[in-house]
């Protein structure tokens, strides 16, 4: 049987979180034990549709019947099928059945049989599967939290959710608009500036992202495109891979360099960033810079790091975003290879004492970050630039510094 959240009085947790719990759970129960890990996911995109992913789960009933079996169907696609004494034979039976209906799939292939699926003697290699189904929760946490900070960057508000959520149809539509659409016009910047005490601020680079809820506002005004959680998260893959491609081919000289993009760690490795690599013009990786979130990071240090080399070697520059004044001193932005750093302003640091150690702290964790290294987000009013001044602080990014900038725009005008 399939493990479900409501065994667990837990209604909305993830069968990542489910295998774990199991897997935890079996410590002192492995004798007899066998595991088989099928790679559904790295099947090509027209074979891991709905139904071949539905197909594939009731392969493996009869062994959940018979031999106390357990099965999660992830959210990448995957399977993980766990049960007590069935034999290799009646196992690898089931594999093999799914090869089958994958045929066609240079996945399912037997001379690469060992990437379709992967076994586990849970009596021997326990230790091993707990840390594949730890792994397998902290990336599927990472991509709820990314749902949820794109979510609140692109216009969850309270109107939203009165909304009805997207569905299928409307995400067809919207992805159809995306397609043939020119998104030249949904295209946001919002500058990151050096401001001194007594000097007007000073732009570094612009951050550019695609104002979703103005989009949204055109295609689909009656639907809450957050309020599905799966369709949102296919609607931003898609509008990634179009930004990019909007990126490379831009006629705007503004979006040839010295910009600033927030893109997940594995976008960077898939081929939809090569190609916007390939187009981009001579000298302009150096001005670009890739933001990564804190979650995403931290979800799978392998596949960053592995990212970082491959953007380094680029040319490009790389920050991470979403910094909060209480993670800063337990962070290490050279260990991370990382060029800038964003911490979120908080109002909590109005009430902090100026004095106080809390605060002193979090200076010296500037200090040891590197005053040149962090900007300070989310500055909508004096008070967020005056307390990062105090932290050491020179580069800050939000709507009191647009509000700035056009204060100065239009006083220099005024002049000319």
């Amino acid at each position: 049987m399939n493990v479900n959240a409501a065994q667990l009085g837990q209604p909305n947790v993830s069968q990542e979180y489910l295998l774990l719990n199991y897997v935890q759970r079996l410590d002192r129960h492995r004798a007899g034990r066998k595991a088989v890990h099928v790679h559904l996911s790295n099947l090509r995109d027209h074979n891991r549709r709905g139904h071949h992913l539905r197909i594939a789960g009731n392969t493996f009933e009869g062994l959940v019947n018979q031999f106390e079996g357990q099965m999660f169907e992830l959210n990448n696609g995957d399977l993980v099928f766990i049960c007590k004494g069935a034999s290799v034979e009646e196992m690898d039976d089931a594999i093999n059945r799914l090869r089958f209906l994958f045929s066609d799939d240079p996945l399912a292939m037997a001379d690469v049989a060992d990437d379709f699926s992967t076994w586990y003697n849970l009596e021997a290699q326990y230790q091993v599967f707990l840390e594949l189904a730890e792994t397998l929760n902290r990336k599927e946490q990472a991509r709820q939290e990314r749902l949820r900070i794109r979510a609140a960057q692109w216009g969850e508000d309270e109107e939203n959710n009165s909304r009805p959520a997207i569905t299928p149809t409307q995400l067809g539509k919207l992805e159809n608009f995306l397609m043939s659409a020119d998104l030249s016009g949904f295209v946001r910047r919002q500058q990151v500036c050096a401001v001194s005490v007594e000097e007007h601020p000073k732009p570094i680079f612009k951050e550019l992202f695609i104002s979703i809820d103005e989009l949204a506002g055109t295609v689909l005004p009656e639907a809450n495109l957050a309020g599905n959680k799966w369709l949102f998260q296919h609607l931003t893959v898609a509008l990634d891979n179009r930004v990019l491609k909007l990126l490379a081919r831009a006629d705007d000289t503004d979006l040839h360099s010295s910009f600033s993009i927030n893109l997940n760690v594995s976008t960077v490795l898939s081929q939809h960033f090569l190609d916007f690599d390939s187009q981009l013009r001579t000298g302009s990786r150096g001005t670009i810079v890739i933001e990564f979130q804190l979650i995403d990071v931290f979800g799978d240090l392998a596949e960053y790091n592995f990212a970082r080399d491959f953007l380094h070697e680029k040319g490009y520059r790389l920050c991470l975003d979403g910094i909060s004044h209480n993670s800063l001193p337990v962070f290490d932005r050279k260990t991370l290879g990382l060029d800038l750093v964003k911490l979120m302003w908080d109002k909590a640091l109005i009430d902090e004492d100026r004095n106080g150690e809390k605060f002193e702290a979090l200076r010296k964790s500037v200090e040891q970050c590197g005053r040149s290294r962090i900007v300070m987000t989310r500055c909508d009013t004096p008070t967020a630039v005056e307390i990062g001044h105090l932290l050491g602080i020179t580069m800050f990014q939000g709507r009191y510094i647009d509000a700035l900038l056009h204060e100065n725009a239009r006083f220099g005008s005024h002049a000319a």
